[in-house]
């Protein structure tokens, strides 16, 4: 079994940044591809960024260049960096993984993700 925990969420003011962390208790294959997803409140969980069993990456449009993901294989952990936060960035932040994802648009889908390991959710809040 896969245990996925995502931390470093926290209350924030506008234009302040984080950085969320996905922790696995080991990789679940040899490469891996890792997502963040967001769900705000009434809302639909959506896709912020990937990175790729290559290493490529893709983000979100919204994430307008504020947001980088990385991974440390070493570290068994994935990144999110989010930097000038706004309100609309706060939400319930959740990490996959997975062994295999779709490039561009579909990889952003929740739905793409159906197999993967997920983990419990990190709240981010931004105020102003």
């Amino acid at each position: 079994q896969v245990q996925v925990v995502e931390s470093g969420g926290d209350s924030v003011q506008v234009g302040g940044s984080l950085r969320l962390s996905c922790t696995v208790s080991r990789w679940p294959y040899d490469s891996v591809c890792v997502a963040w997803f967001r769900q705000a409140p009434q809302q639909e969980r959506e896709g912020v960024a990937v990175i790729e069993r290559n290493g490529n990456t893709n983000y979100a449009d919204f994430t307008g260049g504020r947001f980088t993901i990385s991974r440390d294989f070493s570290e068994r952990t994935a990144y999110l960096e989010m930097n000038n936060l706004s309100l609309d960035d706060t939400a319930m932040y959740y990490c996959a993984v997975d062994g295999a994802c779709y490039s561009g648009s579909l990889g952003l889908k929740p739905t793409s993700w159906g197999g993967a390991y997920w983990g419990q959710g990190t709240q981010v809040t931004v105020s102003s």
